[in-house]
């Protein structure tokens, strides 16, 4: 296993100029405190990030995106399992603030990786012409999530055994590692929540229900993008066409593989947390 990322990115520390900006309209128009690993990926490519983003920006601002996210949560077939106790995240040394925290940090993957998946499902289907008229059902937008989250830490800082269990957990749903998932690394904040989440996935993982489980949620969410594309706006915006490409290729991989794998899990990962007000039985 590497101990560097699958993929560049540039992180948001390292933004400047036109990036940077581009970082702030992201988090603001999606109502995250986060840009996600898709657009850090895309900012690598000259030109590609604005390109893609200002496809994209009018559906995120009109609120289209937001429902058609909600509809694609809504639709989402998860094994039913019970919330963890309380008294389990705390036996692990989680305590009320650590799991407010992770709860901020779930919600905001869970709210991103929706989004960017209905909404670069629609760029992709607008590309390849796939767009389908009709209209998808009025669906209650989620609200946005504001929280102040801990840094993103790299793989190569983290103690090996840390590591190890982020490598372990990437590799349900996508043996190859194609793309190293941020939740992973962000909840490496809580190394006992990881150790709880190992607990939970890998089991669904080898018992053969995460593979069906992800193509389904592909399958849905890009039945939304076909949908949604219609709505995307005719932009005379020139790309190098070897840029052009090689974004494609990116967006293709993550809502292929990364998001599309991503938004089940990390919304098991949510329905396990038990409730806010949860108390540890004396």
């Amino acid at each position: 296993m590497t101990a560097s990322d699958p993929v560049p990115a540039i992180t948001e520390a390292e933004a400047t100029g036109d990036i940077a900006a581009i970082y702030a309209d992201i988090r603001a128009t999606l109502g995250v405190p986060v840009v996600n690993l898709i657009w850090r990926y895309l900012a690598t490519m000259p030109g590609a990030l604005a390109w893609t983003w200002g496809s994209l920006r009018p559906l995120y601002a009109s609120g289209q995106v937001a429902s058609a996210a909600a509809h694609l949560q809504g639709a989402l077939d998860l094994p039913d399992l019970p919330p963890w106790p309380a008294s389990a995240l705390a036996a692990a040394g989680l305590d009320a603030a650590a799991c407010t925290s992770i709860r901020q940090m779930l919600a905001t993957y869970d709210r991103g990786n929706s989004l960017n998946l209905v909404a670069l499902s629609a760029f992709r289907a607008h590309a390849r012409g796939e767009a389908d008229p009709t209209p998808l059902p009025a669906t209650a937008p989620g609200t946005g999530i504001e929280a102040s989250l801990p840094p993103l830490i790299p793989i190569g800082e983290m103690a090996p055994a840390l590591a190890d269990l982020v490598h372990r957990l990437n590799a349900i749903g996508d043996p190859e590692q194609r793309v190293l998932a941020s939740l992973y690394r962000h909840l490496a904040h809580w190394p006992p929540f990881l150790a709880l989440a190992w607990t939970r996935l890998a089991p669904l993982d080898a018992a053969g229900a995460v593979g069906p489980m992800i193509a389904r949620n592909r399958e849905t969410a890009r039945g939304i993008g076909r949908r949604l594309a219609a709505a995307i706006p005719a932009r005379d915006v020139h790309l190098d066409p070897a840029v052009r490409a090689e974004a494609e290729a990116a967006v293709d991989l993550f809502i292929g593989y990364a998001i599309s794998r991503m938004v089940p899990l990390g919304a098991i990962l949510s329905r396990s947390m038990p409730d806010q007000g949860g108390s540890v039985r004396s």
